[in-house]
């Protein structure tokens, strides 16, 4: 690049930086569109609306609350994947939605059991939502052409069968539209008579259509009829404070982190926190484009992200250092760093991407919001490491900054025996782990629970207050909610306005019916409140069976393709089983960590955990290119060798990313309030650990499995 192209390429950017500090900052219009004040966030955040059925049976089953509870999730994740629904008392249901304001526009939909129906083509309505007891999607073997054929397998009521007999034996040749929301989601034609109330819909063109409709169907059935109780705007969980210490925290660390980066790398590293400030100008754009919900959760997200896009400029940059002390020259060098590093960087994005899309899919609630975050850091962190860092580094050289000091040279570094202490690092990861069992097997035995799950996994109690005076969330957080903590224990009490009125809400762990007096005696004595006014029911957990199934099913089907994406790439399982243990060790460790200090599990916890998850495998993804790289490179390979010179060549950006990212989170945890402390803690102890695997566990463990596999091979 020459000089012109050199100065027009760093205006350009310059342009592009102030452009999206401008509207992400402003906004555009009247409306301020694109402005990061108009990102919606969550019920955590910034409250929402609050709505509240009851069953109009009197005594409903377990069951049927459980499966209207779910159904209702899913139905309220129309309006944002952030939604909660859990159950209160007996025979209520209450859902928040974050970023609604209008609660009669999502009353009707919500609560009606009526938006799914069966309709002929003269307009009878056969089926209605209620009729439907189960809806599976398939596969079968067509018994004329025996191919393959997608389809979805229902059940119907008793009584519904036999409406549903007469309606198919009228009906030979003609279509029952299926209609959901009053759209037409499927039109299957009638083929022959139906009497045992299990219609199967066929000509389906995929399985995904086939799961859509499905669930289309399953969510379209409540399984109760439902009448409103009330309905309020409510306040957010975690305070205007949260927000903004959250907001302040991700500045300075972001200001931290780019300093840093010039500090260490020199005219790179500038080029790394230009990009940096354009990926996350980049990110607040998006996330406003569309229409996303961002929670504490999604903010993990963020700093993973984030942590990735360092973690991409230090891989390029270590590289181009390494071709300067091969002498090649600085345009070589940088060149040559670029394409060197770019297998690491798009095979350690891409086993996190995976991660996101299927818990983006699979997922719901907070874990969905978590995972839609993640997804859009991981393709912006790429554009502009690999994009933007590039067209700055060459607009420097282009502008005459050419002298390798300003660039840094790779010092040559005698290999660290990683390989031969092996015995000795996994004997301590075995330690922390059994350390973390142990604990959980005496929390288990002395309260019943491994961990000290919060209301969002238990359940609890709801205090409904109304207060002489209207206080803001700060006054009562420094007010009422240690009175609360005091009589509860809980040190997670969540509370919520009411808007335009005087009441609050207050959600704590289950309070036994003497907790509830004195909470309600002492409330009564230090706030002069009529006892009247203060109300206790017991609630759900937030975090649903179902919802914890989708979690864990979505994890699972992450590892597999995460392994199978790492065995073709690596073209050796043992890569993709190695980094697979290494990531359960740093899972465990820090659900260990979660026992030991005693923190609360809640929604968050999850986030947390898939957090590890994606920081881990990247960070082993690193190690093992360098691993399959030095494999190649060398004719009678000695691997103890290669493990303990790969990861010192990988050393520096191991510590490097992990302390940079550390200072994201670390921030955060000074600056934040209670509950946002209780979620950076274990992400910091996550962060330790994952710099823990990749640079003392995950190659030992890949040379462990290849001599060993490699000695039964030669005995056969």
């Amino acid at each position: 690049m020459n000089k012109t192209k050199g100065v027009l390429t760093l205006v350009i950017m310059a342009l592009l930086l102030g452009g999206l500090v401008f509207v992400t900052s402003i906004g555009i219009g009247k409306t301020n569109t694109g402005a990061a004040k108009n990102i919606k966030l969550g019920l955590d955040l910034a409250g929402g609306v609050s709505i509240t059925y009851q069953a109009v049976d009197e005594n409903p089953s377990a069951e049927d609350m459980a499966d209207t509870v779910y159904k209702l999730q899913r139905r309220a994740e129309g309006y944002s994947t952030e939604a909660q629904v859990y159950q209160e008392g007996d025979r209520r249901i209450s859902i928040e939605i974050p970023g609604v304001q209008d609660a009669d526009a999502v009353l009707e939909e919500l609560g009606s059991p009526g938006t799914l129906a069966f309709v002929t083509t003269s307009g009878e309505t056969v089926l209605t939502g209620t009729d439907v007891v189960s809806a599976e999607a398939g596969t079968e073997t067509d018994q004329t052409t025996n191919k393959k054929q997608y389809v979805v397998s229902l059940q119907l009521t008793d009584e519904a069968a036999k409406k549903f007999q007469e309606a198919t034996a009228a009906n030979i040749g003609n279509p029952i539209a299926i209609i959901y929301d009053d759209e037409v989601i499927s039109q299957p034609v009638v083929r022959t008579e139906i009497s045992d109330g299990r219609p199967v819909i066929t000509e389906i063109s995929t399985y995904e259509e086939a799961e859509n409709l499905a669930t289309s169907i399953r969510i379209g059935s409540l399984s109760l009829e439902l009448e409103e109780i009330r309905s309020q705007e409510v306040g957010a969980q975690l305070g205007t404070r949260a927000i903004s210490t959250s907001l302040l925290a991700g500045a300075i660390g972001l200001a931290i982190v780019a300093l840093f980066m010039i500090v260490v790398y020199l005219l790179p590293g500038l080029a790394a926190a230009l990009a940096l400030l354009i990926y996350t100008g980049l990110t607040l754009l998006v996330l406003n484009a569309f229409d996303l919900t961002l929670t504490l959760p999604g903010i993990a997200g963020v700093i993973l992200a984030i942590g990735m896009a360092v973690d991409a400029n230090v891989i390029i940059i270590a590289r181009i250092r390494e071709e300067l002390a091969e002498n090649r020259g600085l345009k070589a060098s940088v060149k040559v760093g670029f394409s060197k590093a770019l297998p690491a960087i798009i095979d350690g994005n891409v086993t996190t991407l995976i991660v996101a899309l299927i818990l983006m899919f699979r997922g719901s609630g907070a874990v969905r919001g978590f995972a839609q975050t993640l997804a859009i850091g991981i393709v912006l962190s790429m554009f502009t490491a690999l994009v933007i860092s590039h067209l700055i580094i060459n607009a420097f050289i282009g502008l005459g900054c050419t002298n390798e000091k300003l660039f840094g040279v790779a010092k040559k570094r005698k290999s660290i025996n990683f390989a031969g202490k092996k015995a000795i690092l996994f004997g301590i990861s075995i330690a922390l782990i059994l350390v973390g069992i142990g604990t959980m097997v005496y929390r288990q035995v002395s309260t019943g629970h491994p961990l000290n799950y919060s209301l969002d996994f238990l359940g609890g109690t709801s205090t409904n207050v109304t207060l002489k005076e209207d206080l803001s969330i700060e006054e009562i957080d420094a007010q009422i909610v240690p009175v609360v903590e005091e009589v509860s224990g809980d040190v997670n009490t969540q509370i919520q306005k009411v808007a335009g009125t005087d009441e609050i809400i207050i959600k704590t762990i289950e309070l036994s019916q003497d907790q509830r007096e004195e909470l309600k005696d002492r409330l009564v004595e230090e706030f002069d409140i009529d006892e009247k006014l203060v109300q206790f029911e017991s609630i759900s957990s937030t975090v649903s069976n179902e919802m914890r199934s989708d979690a864990i099913v979505a994890v699972i089907i992450a590892i597999i393709c995460m392994l199978i994406y790492i065995w073709f790439r690596f073209t050796d399982i043992r890569f993709a089983l190695s980094a697979v243990l290494a990531l359960a060790h740093d899972v465990l460790i820090v659900i260990g960590f979660y026992a030991v200090c005693n923190i609360p599990v809640g929604s968050t916890f999850i986030a947390c955990l898939l957090t590890i998850v994606g920081y881990s495998i990247n960070a082993t993804i690193v190690v093992f290119d360098r691993i399959r790289e030095n494999l190649r490179s060398s004719k009678n390979p000695d691997l103890p060798e290669i493990v303990n010179r790969s990861v010192t060549q990988t050393l520096t950006r191991s510590i490097y990313t992990s302390l940079t990212t550390f200072i994201m989170v670390a921030v955060l945890f000074v600056l934040g309030v209670s509950s946002v402390k209780e979620f950076a803690a274990p992400l910091m102890a996550g962060i330790v650990c994952g710099a823990w695997s990749s640079i003392c566990i995950a190659g030992s463990l890949w040379l462990v499995m290849r001599t060993k596999f490699a000695k039964k091979a030669k005995n056969k």
